[in-house]
């Protein structure tokens, strides 16, 4: 799937399959992650999603095929859920000291992260929003060479999901790292992302948000609609389209049908 040479990949995956309880959860799924690549896994639920950011960070080994990553890869990851006992204390900031010992990294990643105010707090009080934030805060303290985030955005509302994204994006510029993310925001993550990996079980559909968007396999797992939401949010230009895609120049658009089915403007 990638002509990345093995100099350039922090991971890959090659021809990686999983079994658990007698039942194939992946078959044939073969990626690489480049630094500063955003990668989504996209799917339904029981795609597989989970189970294979579970192996790529080392959770869990392949019962078939390769996975290689770089020497020493300094790994950050987001769990999708984080269990703790409500009924014992634990402040944010001790909760990140768990991570580093350095304050100066700790204090610049959370004021970056608009944590500073919540690290007197007791964690199991934080609202959802305010969780995610710490938790990717937290990811960040080690400056991963890979940052894997496993539904980042799950309890946020519409507004904090796009101020994390955001900031995953910048982060990405800040550390130069490469980004494996899950996610079901498919209208919103879809504009920060360099490719996606469109998973169910296998490999479906995988590329530049556009082009799966338009894959028959995501339409026929995720529908139109998905794939015109995503063409509103990642499709910005300037330009139009004929019936066959291609490019119209300006002075040709007053003699030309445009069809709009192509095409979402913004």
């Amino acid at each position: 799937m990638s002509t990345l040479s093995s100099a350039q990949t922090l991971v890959s995956c090659e021809h990686v399959a999983w079994r658990r309880d007698g039942l194939d959860v992946l078959q044939d799924v073969s990626f690489a992650i480049a630094p500063r690549e955003i990668v989504t896994l996209i799917g339904p639920n029981g795609a597989g999603k989970t189970s294979l950011v579970n192996l790529v960070i080392g959770l869990a080994d392949p019962t078939g095929g390769r996975i290689t990553r770089r020497d020493k890869l300094r790994l950050g990851y987001m769990p999708q859920h984080l269990r703790f006992d409500s009924s014992l204390p634990l402040s944010v900031e001790r909760f990140l000291r768990l991570a580093t010992s350095e304050r100066k990294t700790l204090a610049h990643y959370s004021e970056r992260l608009g944590i500073t105010s919540l690290l007197g707090q007791q964690l199991q009080n934080l609202s959802g929003g305010e969780l995610q934030r710490v938790l990717l805060t937290r990811a960040v303290l080690r400056k991963p060479e890979l940052l894997v985030l496993d539904e980042p955005t799950q309890g946020v509302d519409v507004l904090g999901q796009a101020e994390l994204y955001r900031h995953i994006s910048e982060l990405r510029d800040e550390l130069g790292c490469g980004v494996l993310m899950v996610s079901h925001d498919l209208h919103l993550v879809m504009a920060k992302t360099d490719t996606v990996i469109c998973l169910n079980r296998h490999i479906c559909c995988h590329g530049a948000p556009e082009s799966v968007a338009r894959h028959p396999e995501y339409l026929q797992l995720f529908g139109k609609q998905a794939a015109e939401d995503i063409a509103i949010y990642t499709h910005h230009h300037d330009h139009e389209h004929d019936l066959h895609g291609d490019v119209v120049q300006e002075s040709l658009l007053l003699h030309h049908n445009h069809d709009h089915s192509r095409c979402n403007h913004s």
